[in-house]
């Protein structure tokens, strides 16, 4: 990841939910003046597979995370490539989002370690739509694996330029507090999930 030089800050998040563990995320700032995320935390009874499996399952998103306008995976040009829309609070257009991503179960010295790599990309095929503003530069790192008892422990690097004319000041305050929802929100979805499997 590229990352701009300079002090990390960080943010007064604490989590609210006993069985999700996050302190808060360091911030790595960007020439843009929006920030990069990095959050370490866990997630406890979410074995590192279900997690994976669950942030991987695009139908299933649609149905726990809220904001989820428009989700679903294309192939163009033999490459899986996924298009989803967010609800953005009024008065402020919803973003898009065209990306591809990766999800590989690594062996590491004895550890299984669940990599997921997200970019946005360009693909003339999903065309900007109008009233909606594509969000064109977003990426996202997660590595999961196992706490030793049956959890797991969370790396996630996140950044994304949500475009318009928003001042830096609330993207970075929406995704300070929005990366770690996000995150309980999936504790809560993996529980759900493992019951319907």
């Amino acid at each position: 990841m590229n990352m701009v030089a300079g002090n990390s800050k960080t943010s007064t998040w604490s989590a609210s939910l006993s069985c999700v563990t996050f302190p808060p995320p360091i911030l790595f700032p960007q020439q843009s003046g929006l920030y990069e995320y990095k959050i370490f935390g866990g997630l406890a009874d979410c074995p590192p597979k279900l997690c994976a499996d669950v942030y991987m399952d695009l139908d299933f998103r649609k149905q726990w995370d809220q904001y989820v306008k428009e989700l679903y995976e294309e192939t163009y040009d033999g490459e899986k490539v996924i298009y989803w829309e967010v609800k953005y609070p009024f008065p402020l257009s919803n973003r898009d989002y065209v990306y591809i991503r990766e999800c590989r179960e690594m062996d590491v010295d004895g550890r299984k370690i669940w990599v997921v790599l997200a970019q946005s990309v360009s693909v003339p095929q999903c065309p900007e739509k109008p009233g909606i503003i594509r969000v064109k530069s977003y990426k996202q790192s997660l590595a999961i694996e196992s706490d030793g008892k049956t959890g797991s422990k969370v790396c996630m690097y996140y950044f994304d330029n949500p475009g318009g004319m928003i001042p830096s000041w609330l993207v970075n305050w929406a995704a300070k507090s929005g990366v770690p929802a996000f995150l309980k929100d999936m504790q809560k979805a993996c529980c759900s999930y493992s019951k319907r499997t």
